[in-house]
Protein backbone atom coordinates (compact mmCIF):
# COMPACT_ATOMS: atom_id res chain seq x y z
CA UNK A 1 0.00 0.00 0.00
CA UNK A 2 1.17 3.53 -0.43
CA UNK A 3 1.84 5.90 3.04
CA UNK A 4 -1.14 8.75 2.86
CA UNK A 5 1.34 11.02 4.04
CA UNK A 6 4.42 10.73 1.42
CA UNK A 7 2.85 8.09 -0.79
CA UNK A 8 5.79 5.98 -1.10
CA UNK A 9 5.68 1.70 -0.08
CA UNK A 10 5.29 0.91 2.90
CA UNK A 11 3.29 -1.67 5.17
CA UNK A 12 1.44 0.65 7.60
CA UNK A 13 -1.12 3.11 6.54
CA UNK A 14 1.82 6.21 7.48
CA UNK A 15 5.25 4.70 6.76
CA UNK A 16 8.04 5.27 9.67
CA UNK A 17 9.51 7.84 8.91
CA UNK A 18 5.96 10.00 8.25
CA UNK A 19 5.48 9.10 11.80
CA UNK A 20 8.61 9.93 12.82
CA UNK A 21 9.24 12.91 11.28
CA UNK A 22 5.41 14.21 10.37
CA UNK A 23 3.85 12.85 13.42
CA UNK A 24 5.86 13.55 16.61
CA UNK A 25 3.21 14.75 18.83
CA UNK A 26 3.70 18.12 21.66
CA UNK A 27 1.45 18.66 24.33
CA UNK A 28 -0.93 21.99 23.64
CA UNK A 29 -2.90 23.21 27.02
CA UNK A 30 -5.62 25.60 26.33
CA UNK A 31 -8.30 27.13 29.46
CA UNK A 32 -11.73 25.91 28.15
CA UNK A 33 -13.36 27.06 31.90
CA UNK A 34 -11.28 28.27 34.70
CA UNK A 35 -9.13 25.64 36.15
CA UNK A 36 -10.36 23.55 33.35
CA UNK A 37 -8.20 22.51 30.57
CA UNK A 38 -7.66 20.78 27.10
CA UNK A 39 -4.36 18.88 26.39
CA UNK A 40 -4.21 18.21 22.51
CA UNK A 41 -1.04 16.40 21.04
CA UNK A 42 -1.16 18.35 17.35
CA UNK A 43 -2.47 21.85 15.28
CA UNK A 44 -5.43 21.12 13.38
CA UNK A 45 -3.29 22.03 10.23
CA UNK A 46 -0.50 19.51 10.89
CA UNK A 47 -3.69 16.66 11.24
CA UNK A 48 -5.90 18.09 8.92
CA UNK A 49 -6.47 15.07 6.06
CA UNK A 50 -5.58 12.21 8.35
CA UNK A 51 -8.41 13.16 11.04
CA UNK A 52 -11.21 13.69 7.99
CA UNK A 53 -9.99 9.78 7.40
CA UNK A 54 -12.44 9.36 10.09
CA UNK A 55 -15.02 9.16 7.44
CA UNK A 56 -13.84 6.64 4.99
CA UNK A 57 -13.09 2.85 5.43
CA UNK A 58 -9.02 2.99 6.20
CA UNK A 59 -10.46 5.70 8.49
CA UNK A 60 -9.90 3.26 11.75
CA UNK A 61 -6.21 2.52 10.63
CA UNK A 62 -5.30 6.19 10.45
CA UNK A 63 -6.98 6.97 14.09
CA UNK A 64 -5.18 3.69 15.68
CA UNK A 65 -2.44 4.95 14.36
CA UNK A 66 -2.41 8.80 15.64
CA UNK A 67 -4.01 7.33 19.00
CA UNK A 68 -0.57 5.04 19.44
CA UNK A 69 0.94 7.73 18.97
CA UNK A 70 0.02 10.11 21.31
CA UNK A 71 -2.69 8.48 23.48
CA UNK A 72 -1.05 6.06 24.68
CA UNK A 73 2.15 7.78 25.47
CA UNK A 74 0.14 9.85 27.42
CA UNK A 75 -1.50 6.86 29.09
CA UNK A 76 2.26 5.15 29.76
CA UNK A 77 2.92 7.96 31.21
CA UNK A 78 0.03 9.07 33.19
CA UNK A 79 0.86 9.06 37.12
CA UNK A 80 -2.70 9.14 39.63
CA UNK A 81 -3.76 8.27 43.23
CA UNK A 82 -6.85 6.46 41.95
CA UNK A 83 -8.84 5.05 39.19
CA UNK A 84 -9.46 6.84 36.00
CA UNK A 85 -12.38 6.52 33.56
CA UNK A 86 -11.67 7.26 30.05
CA UNK A 87 -14.74 8.69 28.32
CA UNK A 88 -15.13 9.32 24.70
CA UNK A 89 -17.26 11.77 23.44
CA UNK A 90 -20.65 10.39 22.13
CA UNK A 91 -18.44 7.23 20.91
CA UNK A 92 -21.75 6.47 18.13
CA UNK A 93 -20.52 4.07 15.30
CA UNK A 94 -20.95 6.42 12.33
CA UNK A 95 -18.63 5.00 9.43
CA UNK A 96 -17.68 1.66 10.55
CA UNK A 97 -15.93 2.37 13.68
CA UNK A 98 -16.03 5.21 16.72
CA UNK A 99 -13.07 7.56 15.96
CA UNK A 100 -13.26 8.90 19.73
CA UNK A 101 -13.69 5.19 21.29
CA UNK A 102 -10.29 4.41 19.34
CA UNK A 103 -9.16 7.01 21.10
CA UNK A 104 -10.71 5.89 24.42
CA UNK A 105 -8.86 2.77 23.78
CA UNK A 106 -5.59 3.85 23.42
CA UNK A 107 -5.63 5.19 26.95
CA UNK A 108 -6.18 2.21 29.06
CA UNK A 109 -3.38 1.86 31.22
CA UNK A 110 -2.89 1.10 35.17
CA UNK A 111 -4.48 4.20 35.80
CA UNK A 112 -7.23 4.72 33.25
CA UNK A 113 -10.21 2.57 32.30
CA UNK A 114 -11.95 3.46 29.07
CA UNK A 115 -15.73 2.91 29.52
CA UNK A 116 -17.99 3.30 26.16
CA UNK A 117 -21.38 3.84 25.66
CA UNK A 118 -21.78 6.22 28.46
CA UNK A 119 -21.86 9.73 26.77
CA UNK A 120 -24.22 9.88 23.58
CA UNK A 121 -25.59 12.61 22.13
CA UNK A 122 -29.02 13.06 21.98
CA UNK A 123 -28.88 15.69 18.77
CA UNK A 124 -26.70 14.25 16.05
CA UNK A 125 -26.11 17.81 14.34
CA UNK A 126 -23.06 18.53 12.78
CA UNK A 127 -20.08 20.83 13.48
CA UNK A 128 -17.70 21.09 10.68
CA UNK A 129 -17.50 24.23 9.86
CA UNK A 130 -19.94 25.74 11.78
CA UNK A 131 -18.94 29.03 13.76
CA UNK A 132 -19.50 29.22 17.70
CA UNK A 133 -22.86 30.84 17.63
CA UNK A 134 -23.97 28.05 15.52
CA UNK A 135 -22.53 25.40 18.02
CA UNK A 136 -24.28 27.15 21.19
CA UNK A 137 -27.41 27.51 19.29
CA UNK A 138 -27.55 23.82 18.28
CA UNK A 139 -26.32 22.05 21.34
CA UNK A 140 -25.57 18.21 21.59
CA UNK A 141 -28.20 17.49 24.44
CA UNK A 142 -25.75 14.85 26.32
CA UNK A 143 -27.34 11.84 27.72
CA UNK A 144 -25.03 10.17 30.06
CA UNK A 145 -25.75 6.33 30.95
CA UNK A 146 -24.17 3.99 33.51
CA UNK A 147 -21.45 6.43 35.02
CA UNK A 148 -21.83 7.97 38.62
CA UNK A 149 -19.44 9.36 41.30
CA UNK A 150 -16.26 8.37 39.15
CA UNK A 151 -13.15 10.67 38.32
CA UNK A 152 -12.77 11.08 34.59
CA UNK A 153 -11.64 12.63 31.47
CA UNK A 154 -12.78 13.76 27.72
CA UNK A 155 -11.69 12.45 25.10
CA UNK A 156 -12.42 14.00 21.37
CA UNK A 157 -10.67 14.24 18.34
CA UNK A 158 -10.63 17.96 17.79
CA UNK A 159 -11.10 21.01 20.17
CA UNK A 160 -12.41 24.11 18.56
CA UNK A 161 -14.41 26.44 20.02
CA UNK A 162 -14.75 24.04 23.40
CA UNK A 163 -18.74 24.08 23.15
CA UNK A 164 -18.80 20.22 23.33
CA UNK A 165 -16.21 19.42 25.68
CA UNK A 166 -17.90 22.09 28.16
CA UNK A 167 -21.32 20.56 27.63
CA UNK A 168 -19.68 16.77 27.89
CA UNK A 169 -18.65 18.17 31.33
CA UNK A 170 -21.78 19.39 32.44
CA UNK A 171 -23.44 16.31 31.95
CA UNK A 172 -20.81 13.95 33.75
CA UNK A 173 -20.81 16.47 36.66
CA UNK A 174 -24.79 16.17 36.79
CA UNK A 175 -24.39 12.42 37.60
CA UNK A 176 -21.40 13.46 40.57
CA UNK A 177 -18.93 12.93 38.25
CA UNK A 178 -15.46 14.47 38.64
CA UNK A 179 -13.90 15.89 35.42
CA UNK A 180 -10.05 16.21 35.71
CA UNK A 181 -9.26 17.61 31.84
CA UNK A 182 -9.98 16.53 28.31
CA UNK A 183 -7.65 15.19 25.67
CA UNK A 184 -7.99 16.06 21.94
CA UNK A 185 -5.81 14.56 19.32
CA UNK A 186 -6.01 18.08 17.63
CA UNK A 187 -6.29 22.09 18.47
CA UNK A 188 -8.12 23.98 15.68
CA UNK A 189 -6.81 27.21 17.06
CA UNK A 190 -2.81 26.32 17.14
Amino acid sequence: MLCLACKNLSFQIICKDCQNNLLTPSFHKREILPGFYNYSFYSLSELDDLISSKYYFHGDRVFNLLAKLSFAKFAQNFDFNEQIVAIPIDDHTRHEFSHTAVLAKHLKSKYIKPKYNCLKATNIVKYAGKDANYRENNPRKFKLTKLYNQTTILCDDIITTGATIKEAKIALEKQNNKVLFSLTLADAKL
